[in-house]
């Protein structure tokens, strides 16, 4: 900790020391000669945050520290004897009062949640261990020295790993770094059950992303994957270095380190599917004993509360105070540091997509049955790379053809936006199909949803708010808006019940609406007008979110598949501009842009294409910047992961376009004139795409 001058000492507990992971950020306000430690301000018991967080220290009012200042001088402190105690023990007829640093001395527990509780030493909260085995010292899960696996102030136990044990500073270090969205138990990932447990027993948690997310280019090595044999006798005669890809010199890299390899042939595995460790690795395995695959640790679920609960129950005034520089989740998001790139983040779930190759076998006639039968497979795993053969149903040849898998996906997310999974016009939420749910439908479009993110798909841009941050944020910290509601008479109820002028109006509305109000649990005693406000809650709030609870937890665990669920909840803001807008309108520049030169150019056929491309977009055309794409691409939009293979044109002597969906490919011909080169354009785009919708149409929607 650093020490400062006598001038800058804390108001409350009159230390001027600077040591942000004892006593949270000191703030020193020269205008009013005032200088606080965050904790100090924050657990003391009789100030609230009133004001905006860019107001007073941290959105607490220079006028109230004043008071709460002169409230705690009245108050003499039961360890150091001086006063200005201005923290308390919420223990009932506990009369101890104690500065933050004498507290911490005395190892109280200060609680930074809720109603930010603080225990002293006699009613501190304890973490009860029914039983105890462990007869020998076991490390600390972070540092790995040796502690007595007793729990204490000073040694604690995770709450959902019996053999995870932590030093409390340890823990609280790790929390600073990890933030609120990484801070979770060391030995099976948990994160809800974790941090509630650990917010108990008086770790600090912060509003904030981890601190190795704030590093510049802080995954940059991950873009590099090692490959080099390191086997003692290299049998490759092309040397170390080399790798073919789906031939026996194809390199493997330690499943344990990652930054070893072998050929597979230099150490004879049959399939790059094979596990294979290299000698420093294998060496930690056996020796350790630990002969037996690890078990699969089961995350158990946070306890579901009840909508109407929720709302009615009053908010703490603490609740507000958080962390340094961020009074919610929202604010801190605002910040240009915390800001991802949405692309730079799927490229990094796809870093775990391997090599291996799964074919799918789709009819896009039938996109959704046929997708469901691919991903249902046994042998179909989503981190395998995916390669789409469209087949024609009923076909007596068996004849199949190379697909496009951005085509694929496209047509997929299409699909899913219109189906009956989902209920409402633009921005949409989840319906309530109940055949839908035998079938575990809900389930599946989560999971098709995160694997065409990862695997470089379109985004869905259909979410509604409401649906977002339900997945985000809890649906019990999520309140619905009558836009979310698309069923008419329900909305129509609501709105009468809004504008309701008087409470005779009110009641009559609620009589005629008794059983359904009854059906839904809603019925409440109206004693004043202002009632409605609640009633409508209630409504909102069963119809929106209770009412679609078992698809939405469904909806919610396909979305997990391949991690993407939680990376949506770590950047709410960079996955929001995907999953709840369209992508942006196309544009020449950005089409010019995007298709790069493979092949000689024809300077002529170029110019024509940049033409084209203007006459487009300044309307000039039958065709659109979506259907050039789509004709190029399969896709209608831009995928968040970008496109893979880079799009590209080629200048061929041919009379018409062609567009290879698979390579993302377009050939564009050759003409004497600009007219001719427009019109045989406009023709077969046009009616390409006619064709492939009307092959498709009678599908689509069902």
């Amino acid at each position: 900790c650093n020490l400062h001058l006598p001038g800058s000492t804390c108001v409350f507990c009159r230390k001027n020391d600077d040591c942000p992971n004892k006593y949270g950020e000191k703030k020193t306000k020269e205008k009013w000669n005032l200088t606080v430690h965050y904790y100090c301000l924050l657990m003391s018991s009789g100030i609230w945050q009133r004001g905006k967080e860019e107001e007073g220290v941290y959105g607490f009012l220079i006028e109230d520290i004043r008071k709460e200042v002169n409230r705690a001088s009245k108050l003499k402190c039961c360890v150091c004897k001086k006063n200005g105690a201005s923290i308390g023990c919420v223990a009932p007829r506990c009369k101890r009062s104690y500065h933050f640093p004498c507290g911490l001395q005395r190892e109280c527990i200060f609680q930074f949640t809720g109603n930010f509780a603080s225990f002293c030493w006699d009613h501190r909260p304890v973490q009860i261990i029914t039983s105890n085995n462990y007869r020998e010292s076991l490390p600390c899960t972070i540092c790995l020295e040796f502690i007595e696996p007793i729990p204490s102030y000073n040694v604690l136990r995770s709450p959902c790993c019996k053999n995870a044990w932590f030093h409390r500073d340890c823990l609280q270090v790790q929390a600073i770094n990890a933030g609120v969205f990484f801070f979770r138990c060391t030995i099976c990932n948990n994160s809800d059950i974790f941090q509630k447990e650990m917010l108990r027993m008086g770790i600090h948690i912060p509003e904030k992303d981890a601190s190795w997310e704030l590093e510049e280019n802080a995954y940059q090595e991950l873009l590099q994957h090692y490959e080099r044999c390191d086997v003692r006798r290299c049998r490759c005669k092309e040397g170390r270095d080399y790798n073919a890809p789906d031939s026996k010199w194809e390199i493997k890299r330690c499943h344990c380190c990652g930054s070893s390899g072998t050929h597979l042939a230099c150490s004879s595995l049959r399939s790059w599917e094979q596990n294979w460790e290299c000698l420093e690795c294998r060496g930690i395995i056996y020796n350790s004993g630990e002969f037996q695959k690890a078990k699969k640790h089961v995350l158990p679920n946070s306890n579901n509360v009840g909508i109407t609960d929720c709302l009615l129950e009053e908010s703490s005034p603490k609740l507000p105070r958080q962390s340094p520089g961020s009074q919610s989740k929202d604010l801190l998001r605002q910040g240009s540091k915390f800001r991802r790139n949405v692309s730079t983040l799927l490229i990094e779930l796809g870093f775990q997509i391997k090599k291996k190759t799964k074919r799918l076998y789709i009819n896009k006639a039938n996109i959704w049955n046929s997708a469901l039968d691919a991903f249902r497979n046994r042998n179909f795993n989503p981190s395998y790379a995916i390669e789409v053969a469209y087949v024609i149903e009923n076909d007596n040849f068996g004849s199949e053809h190379p697909g496009s898998k951005q085509e694929f996906l496209s047509l997929l997310m299409q699909h899913l936006e219109n189906s009956s999974l989902f209920e409402g016009s633009l921005s949409k939420n989840l319906s309530l199909n109940s055949q839908a749910l035998k079938e575990n439908l809900y389930y599946e479009a989560g999971k098709m949803l995160a694997i065409s993110l990862v695997h470089g798909g379109p985004s869905p841009g259909f979410f509604s708010k409401t649906l977002f941050n339900c997945l985000v944020y809890g649906p019990e910290n999520t309140q619905p808006i009558l836009d979310d509601v698309s069923d008419f008479d329900v909305a129509q109820i609501i709105i009468r019940i809004n504008t309701a002028t008087t409470v005779a109006d009110l009641k009559s509305i609620i009589n005629e609406c008794y059983n359904y109000l009854e059906l839904i649990g809603c019925l409440r005693l109206i004693t004043t007008l202002s009632d409605k406000y609640m009633l409508v809650k209630d409504i909102l709030g069963y119809h929106v979110i209770q009412r679609v609870h078992t698809p939405f937890e469904s909806f919610k665990q396909g979305l997990k598949t391949l991690g993407v669920l939680e990376k949506i909840q770590a950047y709410p803001e960079a996955f929001c501009s995907i999953l709840c807008h369209k992508p942006e309108s196309l544009s020449a520049k950005i089409l010019s842009e995007l298709f790069t030169v493979h092949t000689l150019p024809d300077v002529k056929a170029l110019g024509f294409w940049n033409s084209y491309l203007q006459a487009v977009e300044d309307g000039k055309s039958t065709t659109t910047m979506e259907d050039i794409l789509i004709f190029a691409t399969g896709c209608s939009s831009i995928p968040p992961a970008g496109f893979k293979p880079t799009p590209s044109i080629e200048c061929l002597h041919v009379d018409f376009p062609v567009g290879n969906k698979c390579n993302n490919c377009l050939a564009i011909p050759i003409t004497n004139t600009y007219k001719e080169f427009q019109e045989n354009m406009d023709f077969t785009i046009r009616n390409t795409l006619r064709l492939e919708k009307e092959e498709s149409s009678h599908y689509i929607g069902h």
